[in-house]
């Protein structure tokens, strides 16, 4: 099938099979989802796997994230490092449009895939740290504690965003999702996975970074507690 499928009708048929938009971000919907459709169908004319297509992502985004931790920051480092993330990202959102695309969604694709994202959103914080310590000149030591609390925000807002999917009481019946909000839409960036990758854009200039670090650490803290008392809320 996938050598008779042309790669404009991959990308057809995947415009029709979207996850629905509520919930996701504006950077989410409207460059990582486009995006990874593409690679989608690339991956779909090139006979890969949803799963092969997880790996492509996981070396990607290890790739890039290892050379945080091994490379002096710099400007061409910076600019490497986000488009490694970015691409990473976008091939993440690439395998399960692919799986859609070829009816083989499995439980372990899906296990596959949220143990990749858990070990990157782990891996991250442990490289921001890794550079602090290594290559930033710390106006306190205290700053080492920044990425020890963005990475324990990020973890538990991926974690109970996964068991509060899986936990949550299915509604009755076929009715059509609401049509996602704008407001909610803009609101959700400082949490997006993508804005996260646009920080490393300002690794070559220490302050710059860890002050956009610190910023957007404070915003996963209070997300996180907003999140976990709404989910509460939801499964009560």
């Amino acid at each position: 099938m996938a050598g008779t499928t042309t790669f404009t009708a991959a990308l057809q048929n995947l415009r029709s099979a979207q996850k629905a938009a509520k919930g996701v971000s504006l950077y989410s919907r409207w460059i990582n989802r486009p995006l990874g459709r593409v690679l989608a169908a690339a991956a779909f004319r090139a006979g890969l796997t949803p799963n092969r297509v997880t790996l492509l992502s996981a070396l990607v985004s290890y790739a890039a994230l290892a050379a945080v931790a091994l490379r002096p920051p710099s400007w061409p480092l910076a600019v490497g490092v986000y488009a490694g993330l970015v691409l990473g990202f976008a091939l993440d959102s690439a395998d399960g449009q692919l799986a859609r695309l070829r009816g083989e969604s499995s439980a372990v694709g899906e296990w596959l895939d949220h143990v990749v994202d858990a070990a990157k959103i782990t891996a991250l914080h442990a490289v921001v740290l890794i550079t602090f310590y290594r290559h930033f000149d710390l106006p306190h030591d205290g700053w080492l504690l920044v990425p020890l609390l963005f990475q324990l925000a990020a973890v538990v807002i991926f974690f109970g965003g996964l068991l509060r999917e899986k936990l949550r009481p299915k509604p009755p019946g076929t009715a059509a999702p609401a049509a996602p909000s704008p407001v909610r839409a803009l609101a959700l960036l400082p949490v997006d996975y993508g804005v996260l990758c646009a920080l490393f854009l300002l690794l070559g200039h220490e302050t710059a970074f860890r002050l956009g670090y610190l910023v957007l650490c404070a915003a996963y803290v209070l997300f996180c507690a907003a999140f976990l008392a709404k989910w509460y809320r939801e499964l009560s």
